[in-house]
């Protein structure tokens, strides 16, 4: 049970409307949901804990002042972002629980209810903050920190930046990796000149197959679905680079003949266990996105600490009799040549298919359960998001770095994440949404066929 104390509304200072890429623009009207745990040998350290975050936070927001704005609907879906100070929301709770009452960490309904809630179907989107905090003391001394953050506004490098420069300043450090802030940079990228047609088509980036003998995804999405969370050691890690690696598929080189790396070999993994899983027949199409960083891409690059999106999901496809029976490095070169894919062409591209577009609601996908709008990625889908190069456990406001970190939610069937292991050890944890027929049946190859 978790009781309320208080509420306070956060405020910079700054006003004006900001431009907003396509890049932007096609991402879902949800929230990015976090949330971080904490319990120092020392739990005085935490005594302050509401009055430091709640200052900090206000410092911080003089830098990030976007995410103190608000969104406010345009014209085809599109959305405009007005940075008129209207502030943070800060959340104050008190739970029963012990953290070690949260097992796992799999982020379960008792998971979600450590982030501020947010009623997406009966608040005008002007009226929702673009970032809400959530501080929670458990009975044991420690607290968590549950954060949400639109995706609009943030990809996982800026939202962890972010984290970052904010916890400097509740440390009562020198906030001084500021953030580049003048979107506009990516117009350039995004127009292309009349007389060339743009390589690729909307086409290319979003056909999502359905199962056969379905003509919509509706019915998957109707379909019941459960989180579990899939540890997987160092060791185990290393086997499936091994597998990925010394099994070559003659007809099915890659290009440059790099070694997997343990992302694109755990990443094949996972899809092949969960064809299986899914019991897809021989002849059924898949396909797995993964989320591309294109900062450092693009030619000339963006600036490293450029706030805002710069991340776009990347189709690889596969046939599912393919998958099963052919070695591992099969679908791990599916993968990577779809990685590889993403030059600077390919994001103008993309780019300018969104620009193109007079309605983007369409290509948006929804972050909740059971929604019927916008894409599925799921069955018999997927979509990857590696939190790998992210120092996610290392936001240490003043009690130490944090002892867990787990995604708030996962919005639907066949979305997971990649997370580096809290202990530093080269292991990874998963959390995976699958529908609940087929999560016993992952669970068994996922760990037997490694």
């Amino acid at each position: 049970m978790v009781n309320l104390i208080a509420s306070h509304i956060v405020k910079p200072a700054k006003p004006e409307v900001m431009y907003l890429s396509e890049c932007d623009q096609c991402k879902p009207l949800t929230y990015a949901t976090t949330v971080h745990f904490y319990k120092p040998e020392n739990p005085e350290l935490l005594k302050d804990a509401t009055r430091v975050l709640k200052d900090s936070l206000s410092e911080a927001l003089a830098a990030f002042y976007p995410l103190a704005g608000r969104l406010f609907q345009k014209d085809g879906g599109r959305v405009e972002l007005r940075c008129n100070s209207m502030g943070a929301l800060l959340l104050e709770a008190q739970s029963e629980l012990k953290i070690e009452d949260f097992g796992d960490f799999c982020p379960t309904p008792q998971i979600s209810a450590l982030i501020p809630p947010i009623d997406y179907n009966n608040t005008p989107l002007h009226e929702v903050p673009l970032l809400l905090v959530q501080i929670t003391r458990f009975a044991c001394g420690g607290v968590s920190l549950g954060l949400a953050v639109s995706h609009v506004i943030v990809d996982g490098q800026s939202g962890c930046h972010f984290a970052a420069e904010w916890a400097k300043i509740a440390r009562g450090e020198k906030s001084d990796d500021q953030p580049y802030l003048d979107r506009t940079i990516l117009q350039q990228y995004e127009e292309y000149p009349s007389s060339i047609a743009p390589k690729l088509q909307y086409s290319d980036f979003y056909p999502l197959p359905v199962l056969i003998g379905q003509s919509s995804s509706l019915e998957e999405r109707k379909k019941a679905t459960t989180c579990a969370m899939f540890p997987l050691s160092k060791e185990q890690i290393e086997q499936l680079k091994n597998n990925a690696n010394n099994h070559h598929d003659l007809v099915h080189k890659t290009n440059n003949h790099q070694p997997f790396s343990r992302f694109v070999a755990v990443s094949a993994h996972i899809w092949k266990c969960l064809s299986k899983a899914r019991m897809h027949s021989p002849d059924q199409e898949t396909v797995l996105y993964v989320t591309v960083d294109f900062r450092s891409r693009l030619k000339p690059p963006l600036p490293g600490r450029y706030f805002g999106n710069a991340v776009l999901p990347v189709p690889a496809r596969a046939i599912a009799g393919d998958l099963q029976s052919r070695p591992p490095s099969y679908a791990s070169s599916k993968i990577k040549e779809a990685i590889d894919k993403v030059t600077d062409e390919y994001v103008r591209s993309y780019l300018a298919c969104m620009k193109n577009m007079p309605e983007v609601s369409s290509s948006r996908h929804f972050h909740t359960v059971g929604c019927a709008k916008g894409l599925f990625f799921g069955n018999p889908n997927l979509l990857i998001t590696s939190w790998v190069g992210l120092d996610v456990h290392k936001v240490n406001f003043g009690g130490g770095e944090a002892n867990s970190m787990t995604p708030g939610s996962l919005g639907y069937d066949g979305r997971l994440f990649l997370i580096p292991g809290p202990n530093g050890d080269g292991s990874l944890i998963i959390p995976l949404r699958l529908q609940v027929e087929h999560i016993n049946a992952f669970k068994k190859y996922f760990y037997e066929d490694i």
